[in-house]
């Protein structure tokens, strides 16, 4: 499910994800403070911050984080 941000709800504020690697490639940012107001999960790469996002539920954020766990 998608949530549709209304005119109250503020522009995300992204946050580098703890999983994103220091050398500046491999990164991810996700929008916690969103995520907690609306239940929608943004992500994007850090390498282009005016391209696509993606929007997921709570499980499909889940799924994504186990996956970078497992990864490495």
């Amino acid at each position: 499910m998608t949530l549709t941000p209304d005119e109250n709800t503020p522009p995300p504020i992204w946050v580098k994800s703890s999983y994103s690697n220091g050398q500046g490639a491999e990164c991810i940012e996700w929008a916690p403070e969103h995520a907690a107001a609306t239940g929608e999960f943004l992500v994007r790469d850090s390498k282009d911050p005016n391209g696509p996002h993606l929007a997921l539920t709570r499980d499909g954020f889940a799924g994504l984080v186990e996956f970078a766990k497992n990864r490495g």
